[in-house]
């Protein structure tokens, strides 16, 4: 499917662009080839909508009502069905420059799939298994927002500590890896001690996007003795440059997984049909050539977006308007639908084949990982891509 064919009058995302004929960041969005700001277009809206259509992240955007948001993308659609204001307002995709589309307030990583922690399990013990609290609530940590970029931008190699038979070592990553996930922003705030109820979950989430949370496997495998990842995560996660809303996914909504075990009260769902059917698909580019290595499914996730949020603030810990709650890597159980290449090397123990007939088991400098996301046709996330450059000088 061309990406073109992600973008149609059902999507409509929200995205922050800039050209020569727009050359300060403003919101943006995008209708098969052309890209379009929202400032030019005779819009319906509130008034803080309106200001926020200039701004250089969608933040503002974001923290509006959802009532005002459907004011905006009704009014939008209208717009677009205008071909004169088409041609009047859109830009060739090629000549407009796409940035990081929200300023992060906080990064949190979560662990959605249950096949993913049982191929992981196989991977560094040699058996299946999982976490004792996974069935219970979707575990995550607390990433790094710092290092989040957009797609596109280059994905340095990163240098760290390791160690490989009995001994500790310093340099670059030898197990740089990916990781084929999803993330909500969130655009509602709350206050620090409330707490989110599920059924008003979908209130706080503006949208979502694609997310790499690449990760140097070696690195992460001796700072995780006892606690959590760090510096084997923390050094870039890629975010793609377009936001899809919760309303362009609604007619893609669909069942989750039944539940293992009963769950506490707080992540009881009653909504019938509380995930997406939202396809996945991961490329490793090497010279000229791409290899599909993945293909997976939002639906299979054990917990849904609905569940992060809930999860997150069940403490009293609050959300604030930028934050990117992330699925984690979402997997399947077929060895086509492994969603990192920790899990389909049997944690680099295997190698795997690639279109151009060379074998590798991470990911060499000059490789890059593509990932894709989309609902049928028409409703789409564009790509999500990164190119890995060696380590800086030691």
């Amino acid at each position: 499917m061309a990406y073109t064919d992600h973008f149609s009058l059902a999507n409509l995302p929200y995205g922050i662009a800039s050209c020569k004929e727009h050359p300060e960041k403003a919101v943006a969005t995008r209708l098969h080839d052309l890209v379009i700001f929202l400032a030019d277009l005779p819009l319906e809206c509130a008034e803080n909508v309106k200001s926020a259509l200039t701004k250089p992240t969608l933040n503002d955007l974001a923290a509006a009502s959802k009532s005002e948001l459907q004011q905006l993308r009704g009014s939008l659609k209208k717009a677009l069905e205008d071909d004169s204001l088409i041609k009047k307002f859109g830009y060739t995709v090629s000549n407009v420059s796409l940035h990081l589309p929200i300023s992060v307030a906080g990064f949190f990583d979560f662990s959605c799939s249950k096949d993913h922690v049982q191929n992981m399990e196989e991977a560094i013990f040699g058996k299946k298994g999982m976490p004792p609290s996974f069935l219970h609530y979707p575990v995550g940590y607390t990433g790094t927002s710092s290092s989040i970029v957009v797609s596109g931008t280059k994905v340095q190699r990163p240098l760290g500590v390791s160690m490989a038979g009995g001994s500790v070592s310093f340099g670059p990553t030898k197990a740089m890896d990916y990781e084929l996930e999803l993330a909500a922003i969130i655009g509602k705030p709350t206050n620090l001690g409330d707490s989110v109820a599920l059924e008003d979950a979908d209130d706080h989430i503006f949208g979502l996007v694609l997310l790499n949370d690449w990760s140097a496997r070696d690195i992460q495998g001796f700072e995780m003795k006892p606690l959590g990842p760090m510096n084997g995560k923390s050094f870039c996660t890629s975010i793609s440059p377009w936001v899809v809303p919760l309303e362009a996914l609604e007619p893609f909504e669909t069942v989750a997984p039944a539940k293992e075990l009963a769950v506490s009260s707080f992540l009881s769902e009653t909504k019938e049909k509380p995930s997406y059917d939202i396809q996945l698909e991961a490329e490793l580019v090497r010279g000229e050539k791409s290899t599909t290595i993945c293909k997976s499914n939002v639906s299979w996730m054990y917990w849904t977006f609905r569940d992060l949020v809930a999860q997150h603030t069940v403490n009293g810990c609050n959300l604030n308007t930028g934050d990117l709650l992330a699925t984690g890597t979402v997997s399947g159980a077929g060895d086509d639908a492994h969603g990192c290449l920790a899990e389909m090397t049997k944690g680099g123990k295997v190698q795997i084949e690639l279109a151009d007939g060379s074998q590798t088991t991470y990911l060499q400098d000059g490789d890059g990982i593509r990932m894709t996301a989309y609902c049928g046709k028409g409703v789409g996330f564009g790509d999500c891509t990164g190119f890995i450059t060696p380590s800086r000088s030691v």
